[in-house]
């Protein structure tokens, strides 16, 4: 009877440690490609094994409708526990107390990661960043050397690249000295900034406190950028100025590391050049996004999902992700130094540009802030103001937009 009682007793114990009780952490996220989603999926499976008590459930987001998604179950309380957001988002989402304060969590290796400007909002850390994103310059070397360039030649101040293009235009062989964007909503003020802040110039004072767009350096920087546009610009939206640079058409643009990829996965045969965005002195400066990994204020489960969050941006599964994407941005700076990137020249550029690069001022009224930006550059590419007079409006724009929303 004694050993009947101990063998129950034994089966019992072990059907309570078989049936752990697990918290499900909810995850919404946008990569959602093919190429890059089994390896979400991977990452997933082995934190689940290395945390057997912690499941994931994931749901896919897309970038056309997701940021209307996430709004909405913020104010409905029904948003998940986690979310991937874009790094233009946090201050929204922050000031309208959607997002768990990191600061404390993060303090201890705030220093082993890049980007950590873009999700701080008056003064707490509101994420962390994982994947950024930048821009560099790229340039069709063949095309370069056409021009008789010397050997290698890379433009290293904006002086050197406004005569490199020229000399490309002056040819007249049907290439462009340089892609232009037109006027396409998100994209053209990420193609202006890098030269706008190039230049020096800022789009506030130091304080943050008065808009300064349309200082001497600012019209400096738009004058440049419109005498681009206007004497060797190619000007089509985003992927017709990629196309036609991959068609050995363009000599300069200026993109991000999908282009990379994309000249990978098409085989492309291009004599591709990639350095830092120029600047009056070498190197200019760039501009920087980034997907950032944040916590719903209201989730009940905080640690699993904080926890779940370092594990997806720990160094080796940050370059595990970024082999998978062919991309080159990851926010770890010990992944930063990892072999796959410094074994190509192209990699290490963009590495090299994110410290470098500036993030858009972390303020709720960006998004309106953009489409300012955005309209005073398109008027004065597009002939419809003088560069100072379309700066001039902007800023005026500008300050009244942060003087309506001062309490």
């Amino acid at each position: 009877m004694r050993y009947l009682f101990v063998l129950a007793l034994l089966c019992i114990v072990s059907a309570c440690g078989s049936a752990v009780a697990k918290e499900t952490v909810e995850w919404w996220q946008f990569w959602t490609d093919p190429g890059i989603k089994p390896t979400i999926e991977a990452m997933i499976r082995d934190f689940e094994a290395a945390n057997p008590d912690i499941q994931i459930k994931v749901t896919d987001l897309t970038w056309s409708d997701g940021q209307e998604k996430i709004v909405i179950a913020f104010n409905a309380g029904t948003a998940p526990d986690m979310l991937e957001v874009g790094s233009d988002w946090i201050a929204q989402l922050a000031a309208n107390g959607y997002l768990s304060d990191l600061s404390a969590h993060i303090a201890p290796d705030s220093n082993r990661f890049k980007g950590w400007g873009m999700v701080t909002y008056d003064g707490k850390v509101y994420g962390k960043p994982w994947i950024l994103g930048t821009r560099v310059l790229f340039g069709n070397r063949d095309i370069i050397n056409q021009t008789g360039a010397a050997p290698g030649f890379v433009p290293v101040t904006l002086t050197q690249l406004q005569k490199s293009a020229l000399a490309i235009q002056k040819m007249r062989k049907g290439e462009y000295g340089w892609g232009s964007n037109t006027a396409e909503k998100h994209r053209l003020y990420k193609k202006f900034l890098p030269i706008f802040w190039s230049f020096g110039a800022q789009l506030f004072t130091d304080d943050n406190r008065y808009c300064v767009i349309s200082s001497d350096k600012g019209i400096a920087a738009l004058t440049y950028y419109k005498y681009l546009n206007d004497s060797c610009g190619y000007v089509a939206d985003q992927r017709g100025v990629e196309d036609a640079f991959l068609d050995g058409k363009i000599g300069y643009i200026i993109s991000g590391d999908w282009l990379l990829k994309r000249i990978e996965l098409e085989n492309r045969k291009i004599n591709l050049m990639t350095t830092l965005i120029p600047g009056p002195k070498y190197p200019g400066k760039s501009f920087l996004g980034g997907e950032i990994l944040v916590v719903n204020e209201q989730s009940k489960r905080r640690e699993a999902a904080l926890k779940f969050i370092d594990f997806l941006t720990s160094p080796a599964n940050q370059v595990r992700f970024c082999k998978a994407n062919r991309s080159a941005n990851p926010s770890s700076v010990e992944a930063q130094a990892d072999p796959y990137f410094a074994g190509n020249p192209h990699l290490v550029t963009f590495i090299k540009q994110i410290n470098s690069a500036i993030c858009p001022p972390v303020d709720p009224d960006w998004p309106l802030i953009e489409d300012v930006i955005e309209k005073a550059v398109e008027d004065a590419l597009f002939g419809r103001r003088l560069v100072a007079t379309a700066l001039r409006d902007a800023q005026i724009q500008i300050t009244a937009l942060k003087s309506h929303a001062k309490p």
